[in-house]
Parts: C-alpha cells; sequence; structure tokens
C-alpha cells in the first residue's frame, strides 16, 4: 500500500506554499486589476539603483545625492474634485540640498529618460515644452524638496486640478544645487506612482 500524499516528501514541502496563497489573496494584499483608485495614495520604497534584481519603485540615479537606501514617502491626495496636492518626505539624502521635483508622464527605468517629459495640465504641442504658458508651475506639479543638515526633507505643491488616469506615472527629481558633478537638470532619483 502506498504511503498517503501528506507523507510524501514533495507534498510535505509544496503545503505551506500551498497555504500561504489563499492567505494572501484573503488579505487584501492582492488587490485586483480594475479596482478603483483611492483619492488618497501613499508610495513608500527605499532607493535602489535601477539594476536591482526586483525592479525597484524608488531609482537613484546618483547615489552620491541620493544614496541607495534613503527612503522617500509620497502622498498624493485628490480627495477635493479638481484638486490635487503632493507631499513628498526624505531621509538620507546628501544634507543641505535642493531638488526640485515634478511629475512626469513615463514610468522609472534604467534609463533615467524612461520617465519621459514633466506632466502637463493643458500638453504644449512642442515637445520639449519651453514655452512659459506651458512649462510653468499652475500647469506643472512642481516641488522645491530642500533637505536639512542630515538629509532629510519635506515638501507640499497643490495644483487646482487632477492629472488624467495613466498619465502621470512617476515623480522625479532633479540633481538641483549646489551644483557638483551633476548639472542641476540631470535625472537624479525617481519614483514610480502609477503602473
Amino acid at each position: 500500500m502506498s504511503a498517503p500524499l501528506a507523507a510524501t516528501p514533495l507534498a510535505a514541502a509544496l503545503l505551506p506554499l500551498a497555504l500561504l496563497v489563499p492567505a494572501a489573496a484573503s488579505s487584501g494584499a492582492l488587490a485586483p486589476s480594475g479596482s478603483a483608485a483611492s483619492p488618497v495614495s501613499v508610495v513608500e520604497a527605499a532607493f535602489d539603483p535601477a539594476t536591482a534584481f526586483v525592479p525597484p519603485t524608488a531609482v537613484s540615479y546618483a547615489n552620491d545625492l541620493v544614496p541607495y537606501g534613503a527612503h522617500t514617502r509620497i502622498v498624493t491626495d485628490r480627495s477635493t474634485p479638481g484638486r490635487t496636492v503632493l507631499t513628498m518626505t526624505v531621509t538620507g539624502l546628501a544634507p543641505d540640498h535642493e531638488f526640485p521635483a515634478h511629475l512626469h508622464t513615463g514610468s522609472c527605468g534604467a534609463d533615467p529618460a524612461s520617465s519621459g517629459p514633466h506632466y502637463q495640465d493643458a500638453v504644449d504641442p512642442v515637445q520639449p515644452s519651453t514655452d512659459p504658458a506651458y512649462a510653468n508651475g499652475r500647469n506643472e506639479l512642481r516641488l522645491a524638496l530642500r533637505t536639512d543638515e542630515h538629509g532629510e526633507g519635506t515638501a507640499t505643491a497643490s495644483v487646482p486640478w487632477q492629472p488624467r488616469p495613466g498619465e502621470a506615472r512617476s515623480l522625479v527629481m532633479h540633481a538641483g544645487t549646489p551644483t557638483g558633478p551633476h548639472a542641476a537638470g540631470d535625472r537624479a532619483a525617481c519614483v514610480k506612482l502609477e503602473k
């Protein structure tokens, strides 16, 4: 007579894995792909290199300004119709530094340019956008994130519009000032906000 299935070594090894799947699905850890977006979203992540084995949520392109392991928390509040408030908090960045940050249309990737251009509420028909009628703080969501002597900082920006779904996919931190080995406009880091 053969041994019951649970007594075989393979079945015993797989049993713990089988028990985990229903628990994760019932706990809400796996959100349905078609679920409605919450009016307030929070992204928390540590910055990693773009070449990390698992594609990171927060990518550092300038380890001297945004060291690997530095942390960010981004809260996007769209609870008031026709308004967006975005707050970014960071720890572990270069001290006493100013990082301009903007919503971008693309997602973060190994190439810093993969995040695309700045998101604009009214899109400039001429790209790259330099026309002040489009490239301004009313038409783009812009932050001026300043770190203290410990590399910590918080910045908030508010705009009288809400991004079109799927078109504001990342928040990009530019190298800013003081300048060093990077130009002020270089992309120092990127945080995925949407897939």
